[in-house]
């Protein structure tokens, strides 16, 4: 059933983009594809027609999907059918608001997906955020991983774009030998769009909204021009790179650097990526809940230990298991237990069998045994944070899809009513699992 629903969708999408002939932006990577995504259309929306993936529909279901303009059907053979209708209407008919830019995050869980999603949907501007060892199950080794997000560059015509990291040296090789046009991003010197001087900020003031407590600024260097950019409500660079990606894509299509830092103030940061939420007995949770890697917990990891907080308040670093990391899972694990104790975190919670080497290797490197708590499941951990957290603590969260760690930001925040509209995987197929 889903392979019959793939190729119809597929092929579907593949004659709407035919007819309507959208510009296309595709954006992939280990980390940062969705918050990228957002910025991106942040600063697009503004001046033209946009449509940019709902949720995770960054596969072979999702991509098509986000083309025609729905969501998925799950089971239902009927719902299935009124997409497959909607879609032949957009062929039969002319729809005159369909968007000029389609903003399509693409993801590879196995060698042979972006092909198939650039086959299908070819891009006129193509993005790499960043290489590192996640969903490499299916990967021989990072290698294979670097070979899979090439093809992004690769299948560009010669008068297309290519935006690059330029601070990882596995996405700038790829600018080698390409035909096409390229246009880097990064904070080091010789990026074409560069970000400098780039602080977290962070006032613990229980009385005020996120948008006011919290937030990134840095200046934005392009051509010889600088503009000040500020990101509320987030914290860590991570967001700083979207919103590099997010200035690149909006200089493309011609938006100037002042109108980019104004709509980057609009910039929303996805559910369950770094994210601040104020949280029971005046704490403050850093929510990044929505998947892990090694490199995006090390990032994370370094904007809690960044964070200006009162002499009375704790860090505490609650991490779940790593998953589809193969051969790299013991290894990924313990660099980051190792990163915890030199950083002097105060508190380490993990959850999870495969976590149990991140307290090891921290305990090894600084931090005391009794500052160290492992638990098998997310409710368990949560329960005991309830209890031992205090005033003014500020509490990292961040574990793979599969660890469920959003169950602990629920239960440590100050307005759990609110997590239908504040965290990832609230929907009613995720809360029956």
């Amino acid at each position: 059933m889903k392979k019959i629903v793939q190729n119809i969708l597929g092929f579907l999408a593949k004659q709407i983009i035919n007819k309507y002939k959208p510009k296309i932006i595709g954006i992939t990577g280990s980390m940062g594809k969705t918050s990228s995504k957002e910025a991106v259309f942040a600063v697009l929306s503004a001046k033209h027609r946009v449509r940019r993936n709902i949720k995770n529909y960054n596969n072979e279901i999702g991509v098509p999907l986000t083309v025609i303009g729905e969501s998925s059907a799950l089971k239902s053979v009927w719902r299935w059918s009124g997409i497959f209708w909607r879609a032949l209407q957009l062929l039969i008919f002319k729809d005159e608001a369909y968007p000029q830019i389609l903003i399509l995050e693409m993801g590879a869980d196995r060698p042979g997906d972006i092909k198939y999603l650039t086959n299908m949907a070819r891009c006129d501007v193509g993005v790499v955020t960043t290489i590192a060892p996640v969903h490499v199950e299916f990967f021989k080794d990072i290698k294979g991983v670097i070979r899979e997000k090439q093809i992004m560059v690769d299948h560009l015509a010669h008068d297309r774009l290519a935006i690059l990291n330029y601070d990882d040296r596995n996405v700038w090789e790829m600018s080698r030998g390409v035909k096409t046009k390229v246009l880097s991003f990064g904070f080091f010197e010789g990026a074409d769009i560069r970000a400098v001087e780039y602080s977290n900020k962070f006032i613990p003031d229980q009385a005020r909204p996120e948008t006011e407590i919290a937030g990134v600024t840095f200046k934005l260097i392009y051509n010889g021009n600088v503009v000040p950019v500020n990101l509320p409500a987030v914290l860590g660079k991570a967001h700083v790179y979207a919103a590099l990606v997010g200035a690149a894509c909006g200089i493309h299509f011609g938006v100037n650097l002042v109108d980019i830092a104004e709509a980057l103030k609009n910039y929303q940061a996805p559910r369950g990526r770094m994210r601040i939420i104020k949280g029971i007995k005046n704490t403050w949770l850093l929510d990044d809940t929505y998947n892990a890697s090694p490199l995006a917990t090390l990032t994370a990891i370094h904007a809690l230990a960044e964070l200006g907080i009162y002499e009375s308040g704790r860090r505490w670093a609650v991490l779940g298991d790593m998953l589809e990391l193969g051969s790299f899972t013991e290894k990924g694990h313990f660099d980051v237990g190792k990163r915890i104790g030199e950083m002097g975190i105060d508190y380490l919670v993990t959850v999870g069998e495969k976590a149990k080497d991140t307290a090891k290797a921290a305990q090894e490197h600084g931090i005391s045994q009794d500052h160290i708590y492992s638990f098998g499941s997310s409710p368990e951990a949560g329960r005991f944070l309830q209890d031992r957290v205090q005033e003014n603590d500020v509490i990292l969260v961040k574990g793979s899809q599969g660890m469920r760690m959003e169950q602990i930001v629920k239960e440590l925040m100050a307005e759990p009513l609110a997590a239908g509209d504040l965290l990832c995987r609230q929907d009613e197929t995720w809360l029956k699992k």
